[in-house]
């Protein structure tokens, strides 16, 4: 049984990291976001939460499976084990965006509704032309097209396809640490054994940006090379590595007695936040297309890092309740990831139909479905389904992932 310490800081930062994830893909349909620039510019930052989680996948995953850089059990129990929590997350969240987009089609609500469908994906570029001419990359996927990518899915291989994103964009997360999983066992022991830390994580950074600079020496801003950079495995691995050598570091200074002094901290900080600020403005603002796959592949590792670094130095906070909640919201951050979406087609179809029945008792559903292609999303609506989906993926992973886990585990192990 596990009995190291639970990190409260990184609680938070987990939950916060999913809930950023939410924001990043559900804000864009809130035009009212459009009327404060900076706000609507940080929300574009997802892939800032992303490289974030996998960096502290890799630091909470060494922490809680390795003593002395000895795995604490056999990595075949360790594949199952992350297994069982992965998948049934993934299978659902998969079923319901498909079942979602299905209804969405049938309802045939406008905007968006009458040309709901799984088959429907955009190529992944960021060529000139998917912003003069976007309909040239928007695709209906052929039968062939859809077994193949239905078969991805099903084996949580998705993420291998370059081309484009599939009936729930962000499970490609899922794919890529179910590849992370499996390198685990043999990479962090040989990381963890490593004297020369910082020094690693320097080499890996450095690696970590070859392929953007690759694909900027090329100017290859098209199809492949833009899902290969966002969500290629092997491409986005050094952050888990880096996270678990971020580990090794925090680690070794704890064993030394070393605390995190206020003047380091409140540098660190400054630091993070500064990066995140730059980072921002470049890809939000700067026409180049150069800022896009350096941001995303490696210029912010190290703020990424330092941020997982300084969450883990936090305290444990005085009251009990956050002591005893922390725990589930972080562990709901997958959930959150994995269910946003097929939860938001749901929203977003029925919150303009429901105002627009109770604003018109008396009308037909034609009427209805008409004056609620017109209706603009709520804010007051989006804070709703913001606190409604956290409160659905807390008790989904608790009443059904983790049973569903035991389950599972009982047949294997």
């Amino acid at each position: 049984m596990n009995t190291k310490p639970r990190f409260s800081g990184l609680e938070w930062l987990r939950f916060s990291l999913g809930v950023f994830v939410m924001i990043y893909h559900t804000a864009p349909n809130y035009p009212q976001f459009d009327r404060v620039p900076w706000l609507k510019d940080i929300a574009s930052m997802g892939l800032y939460a992303t490289s974030t989680f996998f960096v502290l996948s890799g630091f909470l995953l060494a922490h809680v499976y390795f003593n002395q850089g000895r795995m604490r059990e056999p990595a075949r129990s360790f594949w199952l084990k992350r297994f069982s929590n992965l998948y049934p997350i993934h299978i659902v969240a998969l079923g319901a965006s498909i079942l979602a987009l299905l209804l969405m089609h049938q309802l045939s609500i406008p905007p968006d509704g009458p040309g709901a469908t799984p088959r429907f994906v955009i190529y992944d570029t960021h060529d000139i032309s998917g912003q003069t001419n976007p309909e040239l990359y928007r695709h209906y996927m052929s039968n062939k097209e859809l077994g193949l990518n239905a078969l991805l899915q099903l084996f949580m291989l998705q993420a291998w396809n370059p081309l484009y994103l599939t009936f729930n964009a962000p499970l490609w997360s899922l794919s890529a640490l179910f590849f992370f999983y499996l390198v685990f066992p043999y990479a962090a022991s040989k990381l963890l054994r490593i004297e020369h830390i910082k020094l690693a994580i320097a080499v890996l950074c450095l690696i970590y940006l070859l392929p953007p600079l690759y694909v900027i020496f090329h100017a290859f801003w098209g199809i492949p090379w833009t899902g290969l950079l966002q969500r290629f495995p092997p491409f986005r691995l050094p952050e888990f590595l880096c996270g678990i050598l971020c580990y090794s570091l925090f680690r070794r200074e704890q064993e030394r007695g070393y605390r995190l002094s206020d003047l380091r901290g409140m540098m660190l900080w400054v630091f993070v936040l500064c990066c995140f600020i730059a980072g921002t403005w470049l890809y939000t603002q700067r026409p180049e297309r150069i800022w896009y796959p350096l941001l995303h592949n490696g210029l912010l590792l190290p703020s990424q890092l330092a941020l997982v670094y300084l969450c883990a130095w936090l305290p444990d906070p005085n009251s009990a309740w956050l002591q005893r909640n922390l725990p589930r919201l972080g562990a709901s951050s997958l959930s959150i990831f994995a269910l946003h979406v097929p939860l938001f087609y749901l929203w977003m179809t029925f919150e303009p139909l429901l105002r627009s029945m109770a604003s018109d008792r008396h009308g037909n559903w034609q009427d209805w479905v008409s004056s609620a292609g017109g209706t603009v999303l709520s804010l007051t609506g989006y804070a709703a389904f913001i606190v409604l989906t956290v409160w659905i993926c807390l008790h989904f992973q608790e009443q059904f992932v983790a049973k569903v886990r035991r389950v599972m585990l009982r047949h294997v192990l």
